[in-house]
């Protein structure tokens, strides 16, 4: 990177960088508490609301949501008559899984081959680190530019809604010119992306009963009607035989035609294994960026360890449906439930629950923010244009301040690059790129106060 005062300047401050990021990691914030003590999250919430309080923000508070989890706010004022820029993370995180399938300790950063691993690093503790580096360089180099509003959620990964449904019932707190959703990430590592698009998604719990209780299998098995048996057919209806989803009614035909996602790239990037076909039809960024996608979350059911001989009264899964845009999410929701009682064979009791949802959303990419991005990555990215990807995940958020704000111009970066590994086993983040995002940010920040 050219010598530049901002980007020095982020450099000096990496060691700190690193020794935050560990501080934020050890806290086991998942935002299920059956799972895990809310505590966990309460002390992530106030660590970040301390580091708000320590930078000068004002106001600073912890939003009480309406699904029980707390978002941390904090307004820094800048210059009289500046633009207003928005800057959002979270520091919930998705549960460790496995934890003895970890390299090292989920909750203890480790850095290991030039990355720093832990649950959180990249998804989006991280995005909370690069929020603060970024200003803490602008302040050293003159002062920030703009007034500047942080919102730090507390649910994301749950896709309960609360700071959905909080931001709507106080609609002038988020308000911005621009919002920075530091949420995404670059399609790899060195190269600048941002995340113009952005999947949408419905969540449901469907349990099929057929009987009272468990029967003998040897007595009973032929002829008594197995709801474990009944819940695999009906969740392999939902893929055709070539893996595409097939929701009865949804339209899957939908094609991207920006940045191209090579299919070996992809299969590196998803460490599939040697001989296993992909699966879908298209290519690859229309499969993960514009189509929709059904994956089975869980199952409850009886484990190998300790299964009896018993024909099952009951089976239960958690399946999430990936809407891309142009498919309105409440509709994806009613036909996915419509084809999952339709699918119930044999007559078996079926009930359905929804437990989240999230409308897909879409950017301008025309806009002047647009170009104040792309000056202040070529200059943290030098030689490199910044390109323009989509993103399978989804983040409700962005389509609700859309709604509440449709003059502001909304970007997404991050941390969340495919080495990354988030929601995985080994989650990690490269430091170079928490340094040159940062720079990035920074530079945006000095770039748009003056576009």
């Amino acid at each position: 990177m050219p010598s530049n005062p901002v980007a020095e300047t982020v450099a000096s401050l990496m060691p700190t960088a690193r020794t935050e990021l560990t501080e934020l990691v050890a806290f086991r914030s998942v935002a299920d508490f059956d799972q895990f003590p809310k505590s966990e999250s309460e002390g992530a919430a106030n660590w970040v609301a301390d580091a708000l309080r320590t930078e000068g923000f004002q106001d600073v508070a912890l939003l009480d949501t309406p699904d029980g989890t707390q978002s941390v706010y904090g307004y820094l004022p800048g210059p009289e008559g500046a633009k207003t820029v928005l800057l959002y993370a979270h520091y919930d995180v998705q549960p460790p899984l496995d934890e003895a399938g970890w390299t090292s300790p989920p909750f203890e950063l480790t850095e290991r081959d030039g990355r720093w691993y832990g649950r959180g690093t990249a998804d989006c503790k991280g995005g909370v680190i690069m929020h603060l580096l970024a200003l803490r360089a602008l302040k050293a180099n003159g002062g920030v530019p703009v007034h500047v509003k942080v919102i730090a959620e507390g649910s994301e990964e749950q896709g309960t809604g609360g700071l959905e449904r909080y931001a709507e019932e106080h609609p002038d707190l988020l308000r911005a010119d621009t919002i920075i959703i530091g949420d995404a990430g670059n399609f790899r590592v060195g190269l600048p992306t941002v995340t113009s698009i952005l999947r949408g998604m419905t969540m449901m719990r469907v349990r099929v009963d057929t009987l009272e209780g468990n029967l003998h299998s040897g007595q009973f098995g032929g002829a008594a009607p197995d709801a474990l048996a009944a819940l695999i057919r009906v969740l392999d209806s939902l893929r055709a035989e070539d893996g595409s989803t097939t929701v009865d009614g949804l339209d899957a035909r939908s094609s991207w035609d920006g940045l191209t996602y090579e299919e070996e790239q992809f299969r590196k990037d998803a460490k599939v294994l040697s001989g296993v076909e992909l699966i879908g039809s298209g290519s690859v960024a229309d499969r993960i960026w514009a189509r929709p996608a059904v994956t089975v979350l869980g199952i409850d059911c009886p484990p190998v360890v300790g299964a009896t001989p018993s024909v099952q009264a009951g089976a239960r899964a958690l399946i999430s449906l990936r809407v891309p845009p142009g498919i309105d999410a409440a509709e994806a929701t009613k036909l996915l439930q419509a084809h999952l009682e339709a699918h119930t064979p044999w007559g078996a009791h079926v009930r359905i629950e929804q437990i989240g949802q999230g409308q897909p959303f879409s950017a301008d990419t025309t806009s002047p923010a647009y170009t104040a991005m792309a000056d202040a990555m070529a200059v943290a990215y030098p030689g490199q244009e910044m390109q323009y990807a989509g993103q399978g995940g989804s983040i409700p958020l962005c389509n609700t301040l859309a709604a509440l704000y449709p003059q502001a111009e909304i970007l997404l970066i991050g941390l969340s690059e495919p080495e990354a590994r988030i929601h995985a086993l080994n989650e990690s983040v490269s430091p170079q790129e928490l340094e040159r995002l940062s720079v990035a940010e920074a530079l945006f920040l000095q770039n748009y106060a003056g576009s």
